[in-house]
C-alpha cells in the first residue's frame, strides 16, 4: 500500500506539480486549497505526511501545523513547509510549530522526492 501526502496550497499550479511529481513516485496525494480544509481533510482522514504552504487564506501554514500537532494521530506524522519564506525567523517559527522540514518554491521535483522518501520512505 502506498505512502498518502495531503498537500496544502491555495495555488492550484502548485498543488497539481507536487501531486504529479509525488504520484509519478507511487504516492498517493489527496490536495486542499487553503489551510481549514486541510484541517478538514486530516480529521477525516489519515495521511503519512503533510505538505503545506505558508501563506494562505483562511488559515495559514503554521497555524495548521499548530491545529495538526493538537491532534494526537498527527502528534509524531511528518509534516513539511514548502513555501517562498526562506527567512531564517519564518524557519525558527516553522520549527517551534512543529515542521520537521522545510523546502523553499520553486522547488526541484526530485529535491522534494528526496526529501519525501527520507522521511516517510
Amino acid at each position: 500500500m502506498s505512502k498518502t501526502i495531503l498537500t496544502v496550497d491555495d495555488s492550484a499550479s502548485i498543488r497539481q506539480m507536487v501531486a504529479f511529481t509525488l504520484k509519478a513516485a507511487g504516492y498517493s496525494v489527496a490536495e486542499a486549497a487553503d489551510g481549514a480544509e486541510g484541517l478538514s481533510k486530516a480529521r477525516t482522514a489519515r495521511y503519512d505526511l503533510v505538505l503545506t504552504d505558508q501563506n494562505m487564506p483562511k488559515l495559514d501554514g503554521l497555524s495548521l501545523i499548530k491545529s495538526l500537532r493538537g491532534l494526537p494521530e498527527y502528534r509524531n506524522t511528518p509534516i513539511l513547509m514548502l513555501t517562498t519564506e526562506s527567512s531564517d525567523a519564518m524557519k525558527s517559527a516553522g520549527r517551534a510549530a512543529g515542521a520537521t522540514g522545510w523546502l523553499v518554491k520553486p522547488f526541484d521535483p526530485q529535491k522534494l522526492l528526496d526529501v519525501v522518501k527520507r522521511v516517510i520512505g
